[in-house]
């Protein structure tokens, strides 16, 4: 949660959280009402819509909590820009410092820019959905190095042969270079997706295969970790096997049958960043220790939290001293 918050806070807007100015640094007030906004949210959908306008209870604490955080989104606002000159969008893209700049910064072709009723409310989704999510997904990745084995040895291995170091600078490409990592996150994703009910409205009345009459305006809820997990489509699906991606009946799978992000015009709008942040995150975590369990048990999660996350994955981290060698440098005799 702290790695999380502290890349989208810096991203989005411009605040550094200070989550590492000590080993015991604490969540910052607002990284926790933000946490506590995405349970109280699922809490009060899980109702129905007319729990909502409750004047007390969940209802009221949620009104009330993110009352206090676009207030604190507002404050942090004011400080994050960096620029005086209007920009047209695309240079408002590239110089802006983080988003606030750019929502304060951005002109369109008219002059108009967005107003801060518009764009503050966004911040809120886009900040708390950007740390809350990749911070699960991070959460089952570890889970996933320490449970099953060799997936610790082959992922150190991938980035001793990319020349990864503690003083690499780490690029869009060079990330997207490691192919195991790529396919261990695909297989985190499908066997332990965080995002696992994304609803979508009927605009008309249809018919499904197998004679299903769904109505207009009717909520469908798609299973994500059926559609994960669905035999038909995935062999031995139970099984954690991030090889299967190299797999020609996994490249040529149907449409819709992996979709981690949903899909669609109101998919994740943030699934790039996101992926890039759990890649190099991961990285540079598994370059520096090494994990394994330490506790055993099954592990829980809260079901009125937004997202699928593990509740109590212990786990240690030891620190590494020895690295092995390049693979060319184990095949090539004449390599010392």
């Amino acid at each position: 949660m702290k790695i999380g918050s502290q890349a989208v806070g810096r991203l989005v807007l411009g605040m550094d959280f200070n989550h590492f100015a000590s080993v015991d640094a604490p969540l910052h007030e607002f990284v926790l009402k933000l946490a506590h906004n995405v349970e109280l949210s699922k809490r009060v959908s899980s109702f129905g819509s007319w729990y909502a306008n409750m004047p007390f209870g969940d209802p009221k604490k949620l009104r009330d909590n993110m009352h206090e955080i676009q207030r604190m989104i507002f404050e942090a606002s004011k400080k994050a820009s960096t620029g005086v000159e209007d920009l047209n969008l695309q240079d408002a893209a590239l110089q802006s410092q983080n988003l606030v700049d750019y929502c304060l910064r951005a002109r369109d072709l008219k002059g108009n820019r967005l107003t801060w009723d518009q764009f503050v409310p966004a911040l809120v989704v886009l900040t708390g959905a950007g740390f809350v999510t990749s911070a699960a997904l991070l959460s089952w990745m570890i889970y996933a190095l320490v449970t099953n084995e060799g997936m610790q040895e082959r992922l150190l291995q991938e980035l001793i042969d990319h020349d990864w170091d503690d003083n690499i600078q780490v690029t869009g490409d060079l990330v997207n270079e490691l192919k195991f990592l790529n396919n261990f996150i695909k297989e985190t994703q499908r066997t332990h997706n965080p995002s696992f009910q994304p609803a979508r409205t009927a605009l008309v009345d249809m018919i499904l295969p197998g004679g299903f009459r769904l109505a207009k305006d009717s909520i469908v809820v798609a299973d994500l970790h059926h559609i994960h997990k669905n035999p038909h489509i995935w062999d031995n699906a139970e099984k954690f096997d991030p090889d299967r991606w190299d797999t020609e009946k996994v490249k040529n799978r149907p449409a819709g049958s992996y979709q981690p992000f949903a899909s669609g015009p109101r998919s994740c709008i943030g699934f790039n960043f996101a992926l890039q942040e759990v890649k190099i995150v991961l990285s540079k975590l598994l370059y520096r220790y090494r994990f394994s369990l330490a506790e055993t048990g099954t592990v829980e999660y809260n079901p009125y939290y937004l997202l699928i996350k593990p509740n109590n994955l212990y786990v240690r981290a030891e620190r590494r001293f020895k690295w092995p060698q390049k693979t060319s440098a184990k095949t090539d005799p004449l390599a010392e």
